[in-house]
């Protein structure tokens, strides 16, 4: 996998694992913030109010530093640490995993346990659209309107996404584009005369 790409998954997917007689309903959640996170966590804990445990575990962000697992009241690293463990072997960020276990009256034991979230995280992630998305990087430039074809033509080859533009005394442009492509992108832009980089 390159430097400037992720795995994350395109949409909501749900997975169930039985064992036992214990019920377990995996959710996998595409999420960008920590806000989100708690949100549907929120959301969750609210809609399967009866169940014995809503467990999870996320991971954030294209350098996958960013991340958490909870066993809500199941002992310590039998769930929350499988269900991240998933998410790892997997290699998917931005990504939030609830499992929701309603008990069936048998007990399963730490490792029965263990092998129940996984399993249960391991579905939702089958049941996924998995992505690749890029690593991208935003650059504003200011340049003078007579030099507006120079610009757009760099815009029209190399391709990057224009998210903001603005035409007053001096045209402002807001770009973005995948980071291995920044550098080139920058260097001929840097040749358009009057431009110049807005500093962030």
């Amino acid at each position: 996998m390159s430097e400037d790409t992720y795995k994350t998954i395109a949409t909501p997917s749900e997975g169930i694992y039985t064992e036992k007689r214990s019920k377990f309903i995996a959710i996998a959640l595409p999420v960008r913030t920590v806000e989100e996170v708690k949100a549907h966590l929120e959301t969750y804990q609210k809609k399967y109010y009866d169940a014995r445990h809503v467990c999870y575990a996320y991971m954030l962000g294209h350098e996958r530093k960013d991340f958490r697992a909870n066993d809500n009241g199941e002992p310590s690293g039998t769930a929350g640490k499988p269900i991240l463990g998933q998410i790892n072997s997997n290699e998917l960020t931005d990504i939030l995993i609830v499992v929701v276990r309603y008990f069936g009256g048998i007990k399963l034991g730490t490792s029965g346990l263990i092998v129940a979230y996984k399993a249960a995280a391991a579905e939702a992630i089958a049941a996924a659209t998995v992505i690749e998305k890029t690593v991208d990087e935003t650059v504003t430039v200011l340049f003078e309107y007579p030099f507006m074809n120079d610009v757009m033509r760099i815009v029209k080859e190399e391709e990057p996404e224009l998210s903001e533009q603005s035409y007053d005394m001096d045209c402002r442009m807001t770009l973005r584009i995948r980071q291995s492509m920044m550098p080139r992108l920058r260097a001929r832009l840097e040749k358009v005369e009057t431009l110049r980089f807005e500093e962030e």
